[in-house]
């Protein structure tokens, strides 16, 4: 799995994006100001682990609390968002980004105590439930993620997730802004989605209900079971814990922004 260990090289990349620290101490004392690479630290340990934010050890810096209030200030700001976009970049002028063809597919995962977004799972007795969307690349590279509730059709979610492409700089030349083809399963067959990706310039190939196996889009699709695996790999992201809305999204482009730094780095045995 993943270290728990929050890499000098993530933390820079993130710096960039973060707020001025202000004083360490203000004019007037009180408590200690906790410095932002304590606070990345922690929020990477808490979704690498999937501890609770009250199990945080003390020897890392900083309360669980504390990182808490930070991860979702600095979502609030897009920090996350920037993160993400700048690896896709670094990927891209490394030559490990191909996304002329995409694979989508979803993971629903247990949402205990219910919270904004989620919905009864048909998987699990109707039980609390988050739906991840993951838009990868032709490796594997997540391009994209998107949340809903677990009660959430596949096929309504294939939109969301295409239009999610994003423009990926870092090379010469205009970004591309949509991809050429996008591979699905029969969760997403839908005449009318295959009509409409067409109708944007973008070639469907979607497994259709009804037809036996083998059809030979799982020699293209399996990427995107993989990356599911690394992003369960992050233990936060197994259950989900968190009611909120921007928490949800805050852990969210994270891992994406996880795995993408592993993939760069060549790390990527994220699966425990």
């Amino acid at each position: 799995m993943a270290t728990a260990h929050l890499p000098d090289e993530f933390f820079d990349l993130v710096a960039h994006h973060l707020p001025p620290e202000p004083p360490r101490v203000g004019p007037k004392g009180g408590r200690p100001w906790v410095g932002h690479r304590v606070a990345v630290r922690v929020i990477w340990f808490v979704l690498v682990t999937g501890c609770r934010w009250e199990d945080v050890p003390r020897e890392l810096g900083c309360s669980g609390r504390t990182a808490h209030r930070r991860l979702r200030a600095w979502e609030e700001r897009g920090v996350w968002d920037r993160v993400h976009a700048d690896l896709l970049g670094l990927l891209k002028r490394a030559g490990k980004l191909d996304a002329d063809t995409v694979i989508v597919d979803g993971v629903i995962v247990r949402a205990f105590g219910g919270g904004a977004g989620a919905g009864p799972s048909p998987v699990d007795r109707r039980k609390p439930g988050t739906k991840y969307t993951l838009l990868v690349d032709r490796r594997g590279v997540p391009l994209a993620a998107r949340s809903a509730g677990a009660n959430k059709s596949d096929h309504t979610q294939l939109f969301p997730a295409v239009l999610a492409f994003p423009k990926v700089k870092g090379t010469p030349g205009r970004p591309k802004e949509l991809p050429d083809e996008v591979y699905a399963d029969r969760g997403y067959d839908s005449q009318a989605a295959r009509a409409l990706l067409r109708w944007l310039g973008i070639e469907p190939k979607i497994a259709k209900r009804g037809e036996p196996h083998g059809s030979g889009l799982g020699r293209v699709r399996w990427v995107v079971e993989r990356t599911i695996s690394w992003l369960k790999g992050l233990r936060r992201m197994r259950v989900r814990y968190d009611r909120s809305a921007v928490i949800r999204d805050a852990w969210t482009s994270l891992a994406a922004s996880v795995i993408c730094f592993r993939i760069l780095s060549d790390d990527v045995q994220l699966a425990a």
